[in-house]
């Protein structure tokens, strides 16, 4: 199926921006630490919510008025509040994750980095090694629950493929040469839309050019394209489906002419370099090219192009409802919530 492209806004990165949502602090003997939520009567603290905060900033905080800067650690917070939810039920799961699979996350995210400098922003983050193990375990964790709860159980039918040509039949008819592309899309700004499986959203332009380089490293280093876009691209209607853009035409790309003469000096399972555009930053994948044809629901790769769009959609839907009948079942507390309410943290505390 034929999309247009979407240059759309780009997000930030920080050494564990892929495991933001998941962060926390190490356990202070002291009992000063103040409580953000609860879930089940486990505590998430006010700390964690602040680190998860500053490194969604990156170097350049300086853009939020208090209002949107505790606009903002309240999304964090129902970020961490729906993650411990996760982390609980696959527990009861039995979901469980070797040292092997940690190990090779700790890999990947050292890959761009010295020794020297991955301790350093271990240290920046305020983070021992343990500490990102752990994080790295929970993130796993969540990852393989939502596979066995959500996508595995995902069925599409032939008489789905079919409505599906029949609803959509104009799309299948490639007037122009196309090119079937992947991207890996990071943007500037904060934007609530993002949809990655690392819940990772560059948000000032100095964060989205340290991630989309930090990407960039990790293709370079050998990481599977559509694996990363999964993980961290920005754009939210095509990560899910490993940055899947569909067939582009040409014409579509003389808008953008350093896109249009990057893509056409690429070889087939190629990629591009780090392409900047006004709404930030781009790798692109060409994965085939498509001549001039009119294509029917007899060929195989037109049901295959069908079938996979029709399983990102549910799968986003699914697990949208599936994180929230998870939380009706779940006693939570979110104090952070009650106290702005009730005027006992006024927005500028929230600097």
């Amino acid at each position: 199926m034929r999309k247009q492209l979407c240059l759309t806004a780009f997000v930030t990165f920080t050494l564990v921006a892929g495991l933001a949502v998941f962060t926390s602090c190490r356990p202070k003997t002291a009992s000063d630490r103040e409580t953000a939520a609860k879930v089940d009567g486990q505590p998430i603290y006010r700390d964690q919510v602040e680190r998860v905060y500053r490194s969604r900033q990156g170097a350049s905080p300086e853009a939020n008025s208090p209002e949107e800067a505790m606009s903002f650690k309240l999304n964090v917070l129902e970020e961490l509040i729906n993650n411990q939810i996760l982390v609980e039920h696959a527990s009861h799961a039995g979901i469980s994750v070797s040292e092997a699979e940690v190990d090779n996350e700790v890999a990947k995210l050292q890959t761009p980095y010295s020794a020297e400098e991955f301790r350093k922003r271990l240290h920046d983050q305020g983070l021992e090694m343990e500490d990102l193990r752990r994080e790295l375990r929970r993130n796993i964790i969540i990852t393989k629950l939502i596979n066995k709860e959500i996508v595995s159980n995902i069925k599409i039918s032939d008489a789905d493929i079919a409505d599906y040509y029949e609803r959509n039949k104009a799309n299948f008819n490639v007037p122009e040469t196309a090119y079937h592309l992947a991207q890996i899309e990071v943007t500037p700004v904060a934007d609530p839309e993002v949809r990655n499986l690392k819940n990772d959203d560059a948000k000032t332009p100095a964060a989205a050019e340290r991630k989309i380089q930090a990407l960039y490293a990790r293709l370079r280093a050998g990481d599977d394209f559509a694996t990363v876009a999964q993980e961290y691209s920005e754009d939210a209607r095509t990560a899910s489906g490993g940055g899947d853009m569909g067939f582009i035409p040409v014409s579509a790309l003389n808008s953008t002419p350093p896109l249009k003469q990057a893509v056409q000096a690429l070889q087939v399972n190629q990629y591009t370099g780090i392409i900047r555009s006004s709404s930030g930053f781009h790798i692109i994948k060409l994965l085939g090219i498509e001549p001039a044809a009119t294509h029917t629901l007899s060929e195989v790769r037109v049901q295959n192009a069908i079938r996979q769009t029709l399983k990102n959609e549910r799968e986003q839907l699914l697990k949208a409802a599936y994180i929230e009948t998870l939380r009706n079942r779940a006693k939570v507390e979110n104090h952070l919530a009650e106290q702005i309410v009730k005027g006992q943290l006024s927005p500028p505390s929230a600097k």
